[in-house]
């Protein structure tokens, strides 16, 4: 089938409307819309084929792109792992728009379950965003059996990214949402990742520019004592044990594929992230590569790609040819940046329909402040080209990306820059890597590397 990308800016949408509280964001909203915009017109289009077909979406999220499908809808949901030609056993997490629409699954069928209390002050604090909270399943549950993948639990999250929010209550319906790459590869956080992994095989990309966080969400177990974690993400452990009943959580994940278990939460059991060049990850603190060491991963095609972070100079200090030293950029998307604090205009209107400004009490809740970045555009990383010439092995071709000393630059940029030097051929990948207690998301960072490399220095 033909694939369309179709680009979409969350300025031209429409305005949120707020109820009564501050709660109202997380427990039910509306939007005014803007009037014949093509913007809507894309949100719609791919809203009614969510209703009507068993064919995915692929939409971006704050985290990295997802795909979706009717998590209501068994034919849906199969079209998923069929996409992404997914194990059947990897379970889905499931994306709502607001509260009430978690509340009617939990109590579908007369039943009686309620969101437990453990999660309250994970909800208050980071909803809308990258955080997965596993809940019971209700034993009349609307969710497809293949979202639980035979699970008693499913999880669940409500995105912070607007473009999400709204493509959901658009169709109606939750969506049950695995990042929009095929099985095994780099999670995507541009629309063009996505359409290298997929096209073809869906009928549309929502394009709403790269993603903000660029790792997938943390997904949580508190129906555990004490509470874990099963997979690291944009929240860290450190914002975690900051809230009550979260003081004591664990680790429940590896940094390797957990094969022979039933998997709790996606990215468990499985080799994930991984690009089609091997992966070789220094770990914090080792030496930098020498000639001598890159000498062992140049192959027939003599092209490597280095990947910096924190302190690696640029080629690893090595001799760049004279002949060849101009750097070229290769890859660069223009996008425009815009910050939350240069938004000209508030997105929030009131039930009577007069603006909030940005600056109102009520919009300093965490909710609206987690919402406020979907208006963020980021820029992808810039590769660049050189030509070393090493006396062991001769002139090689290097692509280099640096990635920056900031962790969320770090973090937005990895999936990225993994896809981008596979597009060149190399014949391995060398990341310069970080220490796990850097930055808020640097767990998930190293997480990602270690379960993508197949060397580990």
């Amino acid at each position: 089938m033909h694939t369309d990308i179709l680009p979409i800016d969350p300025t031209k949408i429409g305005q949120i409307v707020l109820h009564d509280s501050p709660e109202s964001l997380l427990d039910e909203w509306d939007l005014k819309w803007e009037v014949n915009t093509a913007d809507l017109a894309h949100m719609k289009r791919a809203a009614a084929q969510l209703r009507s077909t068993d064919i995915p979406v692929a939409f971006p999220t704050e985290t990295v792109y997802g795909l979706g499908a009717d998590a209501t809808r068994s034919t849906a949901v199969q079209g998923i792992f069929q996409v992404k030609q997914r194990p059947s056993d990897n379970p889905l997490i499931v994306h709502v728009c607001s509260i009430q629409q978690l509340k009617e699954i939990l109590r579908s069928n007369g039943s009686h379950e309620s969101i437990p209390a453990i999660y309250q002050p994970l909800i208050q604090k980071f909803w809308p965003g990258p955080l997965t909270v596993i809940l019971p399943n209700p034993k009349e549950s609307p969710l497809a059996p293949e979202v639980t993948a035979g699970l008693s639990t499913f999880g669940a999250r409500m995105p912070r990214s607007l473009l999400a929010l709204v493509l959901i209550k658009l169709a109606g319906v939750p969506l049950a949402a695995p990042s929009a790459n095929a099985s095994t590869r780099p999670s995507p956080t541009a629309a063009e990742h996505v359409k290298d992994d997929l096209d073809g095989r869906i009928e549309m990309i929502l394009d709403g520019g790269p993603c903000d966080v660029g790792v997938e969400s943390t997904v949580v177990d508190g129906l555990t004592h004490p509470p874990s974690i099963l997979r690291p993400g944009g929240i860290s452990i450190e914002k975690l044990r900051k809230c009550p009943g979260w003081e004591d959580v664990v680790v429940g994940y590896k940094d390797a594929p957990e094969k022979g278990i039933k998997p709790r939460a996606p990215g468990m059991k499985y080799r994930h992230y991984s690009p089609k060049a091997p992966v070789i990850l220094y770990e914090a603190g080792a030496e930098r590569p020498t000639a001598e060491t890159i000498g062992e991963y140049i192959r027939q095609r003599r092209r490597l790609g280095i990947i910096r972070t924190k302190s690696w100079p640029p080629a690893c200090g090595l001799p760049i040819d004279s002949a060849n030293d101009q750097e070229k950029k290769v890859w660069t998307v223009a996008r425009l940046e815009e910050h939350v604090n240069n938004i000209s205009e508030s997105p929030f209107i009131s039930s009577n329909g007069n603006p909030l400004p940005l600056q109102e009490d009520v919009l300093a809740e965490p909710g609206f402040v987690n919402l406020l970045q979907s208006y963020t555009q980021h820029r992808v990383p810039v590769a660049s080209f050189m030509s070393l010439y090493l006396d062991i092995s001769g002139p090689i071709d290097l692509w280099e990306i640096s990635l920056g000393r900031e962790m969320k630059d770090i973090a937005r940029g990895l999936f990225s820059a993994l896809r981008e030097l596979d597009k060149y051929g190399v014949d391995a990948i060398l990341v310069e890597g970080i220490n796990d207690d850097e930055g808020d998301i640097a767990t998930a960072v190293m997480n990602r590397l270690r379960k993508a490399a197949e060397v580990r220095v």
